[in-house]
């Protein structure tokens, strides 16, 4: 359960740093390079993708069955 808790916090954070991005992109804010949301967003999406293989792999995460 823990696990699952992580990859949904992590998803929203992932969220939290897109919308953190948009001004930079529209160009209103100056100052903080794109990059610094993108690489985040990156690394996090990694993570995630990370965690859902080590629990699949461990079995504390059941992916759905085959629909056939």
């Amino acid at each position: 359960m823990l696990i699952k808790a992580l990859v949904v916090c992590l998803l929203v954070f992932i969220i939290f740093n897109l919308f953190r991005a948009l001004p930079v992109m529209l160009g209103k804010r100056e100052g903080v390079p794109l990059s610094r949301y993108l690489g985040r967003r990156l690394w996090l999406s990694v993570l995630v993708f990370a965690l859902l293989l080590i629990g699949i792999a461990t079995g504390l995460v059941e992916p759905n069955p085959r629909p056939f």
